[in-house]
């Protein structure tokens, strides 16, 4: 994978002032490429985006993904090559409290960059980001495949579903006529440094590890595609470049780990627990208590051999160094030195990177 094709590279993401968002910016930013972002301010009053100061190094736009002609404005001033859409309402639980925005967000906010897109001359390549929570979940043991039925059951689950529906529609409609190259990606639970985001299973167990106490687990036996942020995020950037100039890569691809690192959230919070023990030198153990929220999948697995036989993709990092990397960014970022932050994700992603 030569991911020198994107020095000087005209790249939009929306959504980039989120946490996957702000791993993007930095990953583009390390390439060479001139990177632009279209996005609300972040959600969070400590977040990944200000700590890594991304504002001063690409140019960020703000603004709401249900706004169109604020949208349309980026487009036409950025003249983008590449877009990657990640701008979403992406809490289930959230979606619970408001589905309506959630919908508005993760349905209207895709019809309005695809809608840019299709009136965008410059545009070549665009990947839509949904989630692993778009297919119809009958709890099955083996992992969910491309064509296998999209019914989300929540409002968040179900709006990427719907996402997933226009991405198509636009295709057929305008895009494959004017040889723009779209995919959608369907990635599984990502984890990584960075994440301030309430209703996570990290941030959740990193608040109460610092705050020196219990770390509650909803449901310790949900099983879950965990993932360093990284690997969807290189993914992302590989489809996009080789869809640049093969249009027959276009598609839709599940991208998640390894079945052995599908995790129950239980064991998953046990290696925290011994990695926050081991580079921290703190206890810090979990409950288990079902707190009688919104239904939740217990069980969700994806099957990735299509982008692994396209693209001979297959995941880098195994769960005990992902939570190595986790811990290790909690560490450097405890220290208060925000260049130091800047420097453990600058090392994060060149390691990544040369594993390639």
């Amino acid at each position: 994978m030569d991911l020198s094709f994107y020095k000087n590279k005209k790249v939009l993401i929306t959504g980039h002032t989120g946490f996957k968002g702000s791993w993007m910016s930095m990953v583009l930013i390390r390439l060479g490429a001139k990177v632009s972002g279209y996005a609300l301010l972040p959600g969070t009053t400590e977040n990944l985006f200000d700590l890594c100061g991304l504002d001063k190094k690409m140019d960020s736009y703000i603004g709401d993904i249900r706004d169109l002609n604020r949208l349309k404005e980026v487009f036409d001033e950025v003249k983008p090559e590449i877009v990657i859409h990640m701008a979403a309402q992406p809490i289930v639980r959230e979606s619970y409290k408001a589905p309506v925005y959630t919908y508005e967000t993760n349905v209207m906010g895709t019809v309005n960059v695809l809608e840019c897109v299709r009136n965008t001359s410059s545009v070549k390549s665009v990947i839509n980001v949904t989630t692993d929570k778009v297919y119809k979940n009958i709890e099955q043991d083996k992992g969910y495949v491309e064509t296998d039925e999209l019914n989300g059951y929540d409002p968040y689950s179900n709006s990427k579903s719907c996402s997933e529906l226009v991405t198509s529609s636009y295709i057929n409609s305008f895009l494959k006529e004017k040889g723009i190259a779209v995919t959608t990606m369907r990635a599984g639970n990502v984890i990584g440094g960075g994440d301030f985001a309430v209703d996570r299973i990290i941030p959740d167990c990193i608040r109460a590890a610092i705050n020196k106490e219990n770390i509650i687990i909803r449901n310790p036996y949900s099983i879950r595609p965990f993932q360093h942020v990284l690997e969807p995020v290189i993914a992302y950037l590989m489809v996009a470049m080789e869809q640049y100039n093969d249009h027959s890569k276009c598609g839709s691809y599940n991208v998640g780990p390894k079945d052995e690192d599908c995790w129950e959230t239980g064991r998953l919070t046990d290696l925290f627990c011994d990695k926050w023990k081991e580079i921290m030198s703190e206890e810090v153990q979990w409950v288990n208590k079902h707190d009688g929220g919104p239904h939740e999948a217990g069980f969700l697995k994806l099957d990735c051999n299509k982008i692994s036989s396209t693209f001979n993709w297959k995941p880098k990092w195994n769960m005990e160094c992902n939570m190595e990397k986790i811990v290790e960014w909690i560490k450097v970022y405890l220290s208060g030195d925000k260049d130091a932050v800047v420097s453990c994700m600058n090392e994060q992603i060149k390691e990544y990177i040369d594993e390639l």
